[in-house]
């Protein structure tokens, strides 16, 4: 078993390695070997900082169907050994569908070669080019205890059931809505029915500053990233992109559920008005250009980030100020903790066009909804 490991190993860091040979090993001996191979560099991501929808979302952009579908049943595997797992950990198995489905008395592998119509030794060739990519991923900062990890008591702080309903539906409306100024007024209002929410919150809550990750599709990813970061900036958390594919959030458990809320929605709007604007343009115009739908959802970014801040200064109160100003300082420590070598990056703007009809979009949307 070790030496097919080690095997398996060899095989992922040099491609010019020979291929595992499981001649003389029984299916259980070769699948005992594929998932100490695969428990062990999981569990090294694990220690730094990774979580399942992570490493789901990495295989998911680098390789096929067949390495994300053995991916989620490593995970599964995995994280059945721990009797102590964080909710959020619970959360994000189920997201990705992390299940035990095969009858563990009998090997791993040969039932998943057998579900997937594939022969044994394709399925391990599989597990090398799994493993080669596991086995490159950088260090992300630990921002939920990995598994096994003892669990002290945990209040979740969350946008309240009425609350969200309403929200939800403002937004569904705005997504659906074939007119930008109606989808804009009702994200508005989801905006201010959820800004008033936290903040009434606030005098009476001890703060939950946590960190969170936004995984984004490649397609415009400079664009939709800048998306999240004004949204952020809005409400009151702070982002770090990362050029594996995400954006990490750091603020109040509150506040970065209306993040995420609000931006799934803006995305889906704002990748809609970036294809309108030059849905009447013959083939070669510009505003069908790779540049000029960059330059877009930039400048639409940009200006709807203006005016979301704009419209949501908070009111001269004073005891809100306090805790308002406690709670940034929190944000900023834990930032300044996870986040210790961050830099500025500028983005080209390589259309005129795209700019100012990015920003033409923002600004026709009416954003100032009376309560």
């Amino acid at each position: 078993m070790d030496s097919l490991g080690e095997a398996i190993r060899r095989a992922a860091v040099n491609r010019r390695a020979p291929k595992p040979r499981t001649a003389g090993l029984s299916p259980t001996e070769v699948d005992g070997a594929v998932h100490e191979v695969l428990d062990r560099a999981l569990d090294n991501l694990w220690d730094h900082g990774w979580l399942p929808t992570d490493v789901y979302e990495t295989v998911r952009r680098n390789e096929d169907e067949r390495a994300l579908s053995f991916v989620v049943d490593a995970i599964a595997h995995n994280t059945s050994r721990y009797t102590s797992l964080h909710p959020r950990w619970t959360e994000q198995l189920t997201d990705i569908g992390a299940t035990i489905w095969w009858d563990r008395s009998q090997p791993h592998l040969a039932q998943w070669a057998v579900k997937h119509i594939e022969l044994p030794d394709d399925a391990l060739a599989v597990v090398v080019t799994l493993l080669a990519t596991l086995s490159t991923l950088p260090a992300l900062p630990l921002i939920v205890p990995r598994p096994g990890s003892p669990l002290a008591e945990i209040t979740h702080h969350s946008v309240a059931p009425k609350i969200l309903k309403r929200v939800r539906s403002l937004l569904a409306k705005a997504e659906s809505t074939p007119f930008p100024d109606e989808a804009e007024a009702l994200s508005a209002k989801a905006q201010e029915l959820v800004t008033r929410h936290a903040l009434e919150r606030m005098p009476s809550e001890e703060p939950t500053t946590i960190s969170r990750r936004v995984w984004l599709d490649k397609r415009y990813f400079d664009g939709k990233a800048q998306v999240v970061h004004v949204v952020a900036d809005a409400n009151r958390c702070r982002a770090v992109v990362y050029d594996l594919g995400f954006v990490a959030l750091v603020g109040e458990e509150l506040d970065l559920e209306i993040v995420e809320l609000l931006t799934a929605s803006l995305l889906v709007q704002a990748t809609r008005a970036m294809v309108a604007a030059g849905d009447k343009a013959r083939k070669g115009d510009e505003s069908r250009s790779l540049a000029f739908r960059k330059s877009f959802l930039l400048a639409y970014a940009h200006r709807v980030g203006e005016r979301l801040k704009a419209a949501n200064t908070p009111p001269e109160d004073d005891r809100l100020l306090p805790v308002l100003a406690a709670r940034k300082r929190a944000v900023d420590d834990l930032f300044s903790t996870l986040f210790t070598n961050t830099t500025s990056k500028s983005t080209a703007i390589r259309s005129e066009a795209g700019w100012d009809a990015g920003r033409a979009a923002a600004d026709r949307a009416d954003l100032d909804v009376d309560r």
